[in-house]
């Protein structure tokens, strides 16, 4: 049989379109040239009846571990010591609170459509992608054992440089966010072609978070002693952040590869690559749940 491909439409989504309220250009269901039946992707659907409780059950347990976090900052700061510094993990609640108090947004916008305009869209995409490149920043710098001991001008000047690089490194996810208006208006990740400059950059930058960072910081923590006599267990649970989110920079290699037809789809990967990448997606934004209880559990243990 001749290898398939898409002759109605593109149904294969990056998964940061899906979080977005992403959806589908056209339909949801494609015939491909092939010699049996044609392929069915039904993965909008069953994301649309999914996505929304599974943000909100994530947004209620991250408001509950962030709150009890900053709590805990609050009530006992001196019990904070290295490597759970209490200016690390104050920076990594800040950003995980704004992780989460963007989700109650994204569901309303994917089970009733997106009616916020344009330029909401945007904003919107660049908090989300604002909040992770700060936390991988953060999560990354924490490996050298000096940064965030103490609050002090340097430590100040250092975290401006964070928070401040990590909005310029955002911008490109809201140069390439936008609305389209398909059964109905949605706010989707990608409104410009696979290959535009602007795209790859926010694709290059996304793979250099969460896949090309943790391999560096892993290789060089593995080759210097100095490094690896630090890896005491609250840098192993600031880690998560990369743990859950390096599935979702495979993915997205795949994604573009598929997109920019450099892979050719069989029937199954059309019909399944949505759901895999769907399921990586989820699993980072888990995150702004599970990243917070586990460092809690760790100054408790």
């Amino acid at each position: 049989s001749q290898t398939p491909s898409i002759v109605e439409s593109k149904d294969s989504l990056d998964l940061l379109e899906i979080l977005g309220n992403l959806s589908y250009e056209d339909s949801n269901i494609t015939s491909l040239d092939y010699d049996a039946a044609p392929c069915h992707n039904q993965y909008c659907p069953f994301f649309q009846r999914v996505a929304p409780a599974f943000l909100a059950i994530t947004c209620a347990a991250a408001t509950l571990g962030t709150g009890a976090l900053l709590v805990a900052l609050a009530k006992r700061p001196h019990a904070w010591g290295w490597p759970q510094s209490r200016v690390l993990v104050a920076q990594l609640a800040v950003g995980t609170g704004l992780f989460t108090a963007l989700l109650p947004l994204v569901a309303v916008g994917i089970r009733q459509g997106w009616r916020l305009g344009t330029e909401l869209c945007k904003l919107t995409h660049l908090l989300w992608h604002w909040s992770l490149f700060t936390q991988g920043l953060l999560v990354g710098s924490s490996s050298c054992r000096t940064t965030w001991c103490r609050w002090d001008p340097q430590s100040r000047r250092l975290a401006v440089a964070v928070w401040a690089g990590a909005l310029l490194l955002a911008t490109p996810a809201a140069v390439t966010s936008g609305t389209v208006a398909a059964p109905e208006t949605s706010c989707i990740h990608r409104s410009v072609g696979i290959l535009s400059p602007a795209y790859l950059l926010h694709l290059a930058l996304c793979l250099c978070l969460f896949l090309l960072l943790p391999a560096v910081l892993l290789v060089a923590t593995l080759a210097m002693p100095q490094l690896r006599a630090g890896w005491e267990p609250g840098i192993c649970v600031s880690w998560l952040f990369f743990g859950l989110w390096v599935p979702y920079g495979v993915g997205l290699v795949v994604d573009f590869l598929l997109q920019a037809q450099l892979l050719q789809p069989t029937c199954g990967t059309f019909e399944h690559f949505d759901y895999v990448l769907g399921l990586c997606e989820g699993l980072g934004v888990l995150h702004c749940c599970l990243g917070p209880a586990a460092l809690l559990a760790a100054r408790i243990c």
